[in-house]
Order: structure tokens, then sequence, then C-alpha cells
């Protein structure tokens, strides 16, 4: 089916921006929200970015021009009847969502595709009560959209193809890379994440290293732009903290555990940098420089980063086996959604299978199933024939 009439379901940050992406990408869009105030914001802030993106070079005057022509705002959820396809960026909660697609099941035509751009929420279950499931799938943007360059198309057991096709083809002309994954918690990006941090906290836990001397080797020899602390001080560790917590209530597995050290910063209010500390210490928003630890040992610094490198290998394999992404998607999601210098694929490709496997062996005979190496490893490396 071919796309012109794009529909965006909510004018908040994330609403906002992904409506800007359909403008600059030649759509038509409505962008809908039933609050006055949060629909002029939201319109307010995409013709403001569209200014900033002509100041930074980021496309020309007249580009920004005839992508604010293409915006039409507007307070009334009919207005959304004729779009052929209808992005949902409404706050993260399960049954407002579902009523929203009640609504919009009864306004827009049968051929609509409808999507949401949930980070959390099964879009299975969002799709569970509506009339037609098969319409329904995920375009999980990255914030802010402008500027991140990966969607996540999701498909839930009942997703049709040509649902599919179309919002990998929305996200396309918007310039974004569309990877396909399964309905399943976090997605790609934040599933495969989650050793980042919690593998972080347990080489802490263990005494193994600081964490500004953790963070310090994950930069400079992992070549990742942020530390785990320093991300966690970032995002805050409240947030961190209950996306560990909802992983945990989707599936226990013992590697996604949320962490103690977590649950107890978060009980004394030490949250990063929006209440002034955190893994570090800030003042005015900017983070107080700390006495200099002292520099870790080669190997010990190996240890760490192949530590938490084996852990993210070991959730991507995991994930390719459950049939959530293929390793190339994965690798593409983890670099552009979190600006990772390599894919865990790419990782396990540098290390070596056999390395990664001896890590994770070594680690599960001295601790837990926590680091139970996934099949896929084991296939690769020829050890689950031979156990």
């Amino acid at each position: 089916m071919r796309i012109e009439l794009l529909g965006v379901a909510g004018a908040g940050t994330m609403g906002a921006g992904i409506a800007q992406l359909g403008c600059l990408g030649g759509f038509e869009t409505r962008l809908w929200d039933p609050a006055g105030a949060a629909l002029a914001a939201g319109a307010e802030r995409l013709r403001a970015d569209l200014d900033r993106g002509v100041q930074r070079g980021r496309w020309s005057a007249e580009d920004a021009e005839r992508a604010a022509a293409r915006l039409v705002s507007t307070a009334s959820l009919d207005a959304l009847d004729g779009c052929d396809l209808v992005i949902e960026a409404a706050p993260e909660d399960l049954e407002l969502k579902r009523a929203l697609y009640e609504r919009l099941e009864a306004v827009c035509g049968p051929d609509a595709v409808l999507a949401t751009n949930t980070s959390s929420l099964p879009v299975g279950r969002i799709a569970a009560g509506a009339k037609h499931p098969e319409r329904i799938c995920g375009m999980h943007f990255f914030n802010p959209p402008a500027l991140m360059r990966l969607v996540e198309v999701v498909a839930t057991e009942t997703t049709a193809q040509p649902a599919l096709a179309a919002a990998t083809a929305v996200a396309e002309r918007m310039g974004r890379t569309a990877v396909r994954c399964a309905d399943s918690p976090g997605f790609i990006v934040n599933r495969c994440n989650r050793p980042f941090t919690l593998e972080s906290l347990r080489i802490l836990e263990r005494g193994i290293a600081g964490h500004d001397q953790i963070d310090r080797v994950i930069r400079e020899q992992g070549g990742y732009r942020m530390g785990p602390f320093e991300l966690m001080d970032l995002i805050g560790i409240d947030v961190n903290l209950e996306v560990a917590r909802s992983f945990y209530r989707q599936r226990p597995e013992p590697r996604w555990k949320p962490h103690p050290i977590q649950e107890r910063m978060v009980a004394e209010g030490h949250l990063g940098r929006k209440t002034g500390r955190g893994f570090y210490r800030y003042r005015g928003g900017r983070r107080e420089q700390a006495e200099e630890t002292a520099e870790l040992p080669e190997p010990v610094r190996r240890v760490v980063l192949e530590r938490v490198v084996a852990q993210l290998v070991n959730e991507a394999c995991f994930a390719a086996e459950e049939g959530v992404a293929e390793p190339d998607d994965i690798d593409a999601a983890m670099r552009l959604g979190l600006n990772h210098p390599r894919g865990p694929f790419g990782w396990l490709r540098a290390l070596g299978a056999e390395r990664v496997e001896e890590i994770l062996d070594a680690l599960a005979a001295e601790s837990d199933e926590r680091y139970r190496a996934a099949p896929l490893l084991r296939r690769l490396t020829g050890s689950a024939q031979s156990s």
C-alpha cells in the first residue's frame, strides 16, 4: 500500500518529533492531541526544531518551509479519518492506549495501518482488544527522533505483512533505518543492552573496580561514548531501575534481576543528575570533579571490559535464538539506537566465540545461572554437540 497521509496521535516530545520526520519525509501529516495546550506546544516545538535544523545545516530553509506547510494540527480525532498510517505516541499506559485504539479503529478507514511508539508495553497486549489486530504493529522511535536514526518495526503474532511493509516504508522515507523484530520484552535495543548496566553493577558489587574506573575502561578500551554509571546518572537511576523491574516482571530471568545497589540508591533519593547525586555528584547540572582514582592494572581492565561485552553478546545470542531479530539487525539496532561502537555480534567476531564462552563458563562456575551461555553460542563453539 502507498502511504501519503500520515497521522500522529499525541503531541508530546515524541509525537511532535515523529510528526516532524513525517513532514520532512514528504508526508502530509496530521498531528492530534486532545489537550489544546499540549497540541499548540507540540506544533510550536516542531516548527522551532525545523528552524534550528536550518541553522545547523541539517536541511535548507526551503525544505523547512515546505515541511511546515505539510503539518495540520488538530484537537479533533475525526481529522485522522483518511490517514493511511497513524502512529500513536500517547503516554505509556496500557488501558489508555487500548481505549485510543478503539477510537482510532472507529475513525480511520478499514485499510489504515495503526502503529504504536511504545517502548515498554507489549504491542500484542495493546492490540488484544482491537477488531482488526492484523493492522497493528510497533514503530518504536528513539529520543530525540530527529537525531536518532533507528526505528524498531515490531510484529505481533497477528500483525499482517502489509502493515509491516507499510511501517518499514514510512520509516525509510523519513530517513530512518528500520529493523524488524518480534514483540518481546524490550524489543531489540532495550533488551540487548540490559547487561551494560547490570553486569557493571555486579563488577562494582564484587569490588573488582570502582564505578569511575569501570566507566573509564568502558570508554577508553571499549570505545563507548559513556560508561554505564555515567549513563545511569544521566537517564535517572530510578528510571533505569523501573525498566529493570518491568523486564523482570514480564519474564523472571535470573540475568535480568534488578540489582540491590540501584534499589538502595533509589531508596536514599540518589537518582543521578536530577537530584545532584548518583554514582557521581553534580552541582548546577555539572559533574563535580572528584579526586582521580588509581589506574587499574591492564589485566583487570581487560577483565572488566570482557565481562560486560561477554554478557552483551550472550543476551544478543538468546534474543536471536528466540527469533526476536536477525543478528545483523541486532547489531544495526545497537549501533544506531544507542551509539554503541559495534554491535554484540561484532564483539563476538572480535573476541571469538570460544573466548566469550570461556568467560561465561568461568563466571557461572563461581556464581550462578545468570551467566548460563546461550544455546546459540554453544553451537557456534561446537560445545553443544560435545556436551
